[in-house]
């Protein structure tokens, strides 16, 4: 098959959603299938070269990126908004974009997405089209689009029944949405959306149950060290992935040899967090930044133990937790809810400790937490095993499923 996967890195270019259109691209294209993917990027941060045998197409939006950082991406609270749209106003492109999108109700990456795809259609003849969502923008652009193949949604987080947003038009909204399509692909979490008598339960039929490609082999090299280092990959969010929890626990330890080295973006709301952590930690705690893959894998290999935050909301799952059961190594998750959707998935792995956020940092918490954490250290799962636990996760049993949805 010829296959266009449509992928969104404007708002996050270490979009996690794109890094799994990648790993489900280079299993495709492992079992003789011909793979593009249209990548829609912020103009500022050159996108990852596409797996070997894949070919990649760049559409860019710096405009839409300056909007989004001027308006603070509409969230709530922040800078004022005389202030956001003071700053705003000082690019016209963005001013430009901010109008299509809230005048016009015509985003410039939505039309000129269509655009692209009808044009690489026309060129390369697919037989499918995948847009890989969130964001929507592509979504919507695949909706409009003329073409000859068929036409999918990959979707990685939920569009009316996201809790982070507000979606426009909510559920009718996505249902003319999956009208235009031929098939969507979603997660375990977004099954109830499609039950009896549930908002979405029309377009059941559509629907194709897809597990994250994430779980597949790590080289992950011992280095000696006396310190117990604790790593975190991944983006804050506001109310659906916060850093409160992890700040008080680490914290509250004893001992000066753990350490704990937080990189990827979104800390921008979470200073009072940060500065407790430096506060207590002082040089054993780290804020490296956004991180290409390749810079992260190799965080995350020279670790003692994964930390993974859990999220706010239960129908919300992060990929990223699949990628450390991968390495073998031991994974703290810090849950915030009763209803964390990844708690299943953690009772399989026997080298996991989970804590509650509502038993609070109490200090049989707080020393459970430490003896764990020696306990584990320099424990590992191999592969296989791992493999064993999860085979819904691996590329291959992912691409075997996508193609049978297609």
């Amino acid at each position: 098959m010829r296959i266009l996967f449509v992928l969104d890195r404007v708002e996050n270019a270490a979009s996690a959603n794109a890094l799994m259109g990648f790993r489900l691209a280079e299993q495709l294209v492992a079992c003789d299938h011909s793979v593009h993917i249209l990548t829609l990027w912020d103009g500022l941060h050159t996108p990852p070269a596409p797996p070997e045998g894949v070919v990649q197409h760049l559409l860019a939006f710096a405009d839409e990126r300056l909007m989004n950082e001027a308006l603070e991406n509409g969230r709530r609270g922040g800078t004022p908004v005389p202030l956001r749209l003071a700053r705003l106003a000082a690019h016209p492109t963005a001013v430009a974009a901010a109008f299509r999108q809230l005048v016009l109700k015509r985003p410039r990456r939505t039309v000129d997405t269509q655009r692209e795809i009808e044009r690489l259609d026309a060129e390369f003849h697919y037989d499918a089209v995948c847009a890989v969502c969130a964001p929507y923008r592509a979504a919507f652009a695949l909706e409009e689009a003329s073409i000859g193949g068929k036409k999918y949604l990959w979707q990685l987080d939920p569009y009316a029944s996201n809790r982070d947003y507000m979606a426009p038009g909510g559920f009718a909204r996505e249902g003319r949405l999956l009208d235009a399509l031929d098939g969507t692909f979603i997660t375990p979490q977004a099954v109830p959306d499609y039950a009896d008598d549930a908002p979405l339960a029309n377009w059941r039929e559509k629907t194709h149950v897809l597990g994250f490609p994430t779980l597949l082999p790590r080289e992950c090299r011992a280095e000696e060290h006396d310190d117990m280092r604790c790593v975190f990959c991944g983006s804050l969010y506001p109310e659906l992935r916060e850093p409160h929890f992890a700040a008080a626990l680490f914290s509250a330890l004893p001992g000066t040899d753990v350490t704990l080295t937080m990189a990827g973006g979104g800390w921008e709301r979470f200073a009072a967090d940060a500065a407790q952590l430096a506060n207590k930690m002082g040089a054993r705690f780290v804020r490296p930044g956004m991180l290409s893959p390749a810079d992260a894998d190799a965080l995350e290999n020279s670790a003692d133990v994964l930390v993974s935050l859990g999220n706010a909301y239960d129908n919300q799952m992060p990929s990223k937790l699949f990628g450390y059961f991968a390495t073998g190594k031991p994974v703290l998750h810090l849950a915030v809810s009763e209803s964390d959707p990844t708690l299943p998935y953690l009772a399989r792995y026997p080298l996991a400790l989970v804590l509650h956020a509502g038993e609070g940092v109490t200090p049989g918490v707080v020393a459970k937490l430490d003896k764990w954490l020696h306990d584990v250290k320099g424990k590992h799962l191999p592969f296989a095993e791992v493999a064993k636990l999860y085979p819904e996760f691996t590329p291959e049993k992912v691409a075997e499923a996508f193609l049978r949805g297609m």
